[in-house]
């Protein structure tokens, strides 16, 4: 279901991948507790970093590896902006269908890089590479984008599904109808491997507050 080439393996030895497989989900557009559990993740943000500034959260050992990896590329980590403005702007975690919202919470939790797919959606395996710098995929937000030459992707049999610098792909999203879902986290060097498990199963406690039924398939750091 998941490999990593031997050419990520060493241009990035330190790095780790984390995979969440569940099935059985449903993905409603709202969730009354699980919005609930969101403005207390919130409101727990707001009083970590109460009295403080930005370098608090810069300060930290994952979003110091995010930056240091970012930094390679002329880019900014975009999860930090948004658990600063949570912390100290008081925005919200946005408001998307409940699926989603179970990512993004545990996202900003743990300010760990993360995207969902459909798994049906998916042509199995999924290989972890770095770019050479000519690949290319649609972007969620419908725009062609060329991959940045040594930035960490997945890519499916039909092609990219996420990079690190431009995110996840228009083709395998989580939608209305996803009944079964993939999680996939890019650890760049710096971040340790309980740290990664620890966040797949906050997804996983998340996406069962939405959907009980569902079935943990795989949860694996590599």
């Amino acid at each position: 279901m998941f490999k990593i080439t031997r050419t990520l393996k060493s241009t990035y030895p330190d790095a780790h991948a984390g995979v969440l497989v569940m099935k059985n989900v449903s993905n409603p557009a709202h969730c009354d507790v699980l919005n609930t559990q969101k403005e207390t993740l919130e409101n727990q943000i707001r009083q970590r970093f109460s009295g403080q500034d930005r370098s608090a959260i810069v300060s930290l050992p994952v979003i110091q590896a995010y930056n240091a990896y970012y930094k390679t590329f002329d880019k900014t980590y975009h999860v930090l902006h948004q658990v600063e403005s949570i912390a100290f702007k008081g925005k919200n975690i946005p408001g998307v269908a409940a699926l989603v919202e179970a990512m993004f919470m545990a996202e900003v939790k743990n300010m760990l890089l993360t995207a969902g797919h459909d798994l049906d959606a998916v042509q199995l395996p999924i290989i972890m590479d770095v770019a050479k710098g000519d690949e290319q995929y649609t972007l969620l937000r419908n725009q062609e984008q060329t991959l940045k030459a040594g930035d960490m992707y997945m890519a499916d049999k039909a092609g990219v599904i996420s990079s690190i610098i431009y995110g996840p792909d228009q083709r395998t999203p989580i939608t209305d109808n996803t009944r079964h879902v993939i999680f996939t986290i890019y650890a760049p060097p710096g971040i340790e491997m309980a740290v990664i498990e620890q966040h797949l199963m906050d997804i996983q406690q998340n996406v069962l507050v939405v959907a009980p039924e569902a079935r943990t398939d795989l949860l694996q750091v590599y």
